[in-house]
């Protein structure tokens, strides 16, 4: 695989051994991690003057073209009418439940709340794989809740305000993403077998589910736009998107559900080590605490990797 842009087929088959896959779900794991994290600053630049449904969908629209560009002359078939319409639920589950609801609950609801109630997400994919007969091992369920119990002592448990119906929205998206997630790892892109089509149909579908949204709420693209606001909306069309979302699309098909969603509770830690470093934050013994606490949950879920054969 020469980048996180890479169909499946690229990568060594995972028959061989689990070994032979680590440097890729390495790579992918960095990009989720440390992209993911810094584009909680870029919505909140993008949104302050775009319509966050409207512009969600010209985003994943825009990235979804171009993945699916790629795809095609990486040698995959066109996606036929049965994976579009089978990305339908998944990719508006993932981009409108899980990215549109939190955009529009932090209107009034306080970063900091939204953050720990979106890491309840790993969580809530455990108990729905286990339901639907994937069931996560005691060490998946133990650094599911190390890691949220980190968020929480880097939170430093902030109390959850906000209107009610923003409350209640970010509350359902973390249980939107945890879904779209399990349906994207099992459904989408089945018939082709790559990666990097799926990403694509999945991208497109989303943005067609979010222009819907945005038409419901009555958004519109206002008349004057500053330059800051459209780079944030770039910044975050290239890598949040097109790097991004690839990166965690072969993680949901090369990697277990704790693995794959472990950045939910990954990517706090880092904004605020982020904030530190760029900004002159301070750090408390919290942080170390909660640092200790993720990094154990992230060694607990990736201890089993190098055993694991691809089904």
């Amino acid at each position: 695989m020469r980048s996180v842009l890479t169909s499946k087929p690229s990568v060594p088959a995972p028959a061989t051994g689990g070994t032979t896959r680590t440097p890729w779900l390495i790579i992918c794991l960095a990009a989720v991690y440390l992209i993911w994290s810094s584009t909680y600053l870029a919505m909140q630049i993008a949104f302050r003057e775009l319509p966050p449904l409207l512009m969600g969908s010209f985003r994943f629209l825009v990235a979804g073209a171009v993945v699916l560009a790629i795809a095609r002359r990486r040698g995959a078939p066109w996606p036929s009418g049965r994976d579009w319409l089978g990305a339908l639920p998944s990719g508006a589950l993932l981009f409108v439940g899980g990215n549109g609801f939190v955009a529009i609950a932090e209107l009034s609801v306080p970063s900091g709340g939204a953050a720990v109630v979106c890491a309840t997400m790993p969580l809530w994919t455990g108990a729905l794989s286990a339901l639907s007969g994937d069931r996560p091992s005691w060490r998946d369920w133990l650094s599911l809740l190390m890691g949220f119990v980190g968020v929480l002592v880097l939170m430093g448990g902030p109390s959850l305000a906000g209107e009610p119906r923003h409350i209640a929205l970010v509350v359902l998206a973390p249980i939107c993403w945890a879904l779209g997630s399990i349906l994207a790892r099992r459904k989408t892109g089945a018939r082709s077998g790559s990666a990097l089509l799926s990403s694509a149909v999945q991208m497109i579908a989303g943005a067609v589910a979010l222009a819907l949204g945005g038409a419901v709420r009555g958004e519109d693209l206002p008349h004057h736009v500053s330059a800051a606001s459209w780079l944030a909306l770039g910044y975050l069309l290239v890598f949040g998107s097109l790097i991004g979302f690839t990166a965690y699309n072969w993680l949901l098909r090369n990697s277990r559900p704790a693995i794959a969603t472990s950045y939910a509770y990954v990517n706090p830690a880092l904004a605020v080590l982020i904030g530190a470093a760029i900004a002159d934050e301070a750090l408390g013994v919290s942080t170390l605490i909660a640092n200790v606490l993720i990094i154990g949950a992230i060694g607990l879920a990736l201890i089993r990797v190098p055993a694991r054969r691809a089904s």
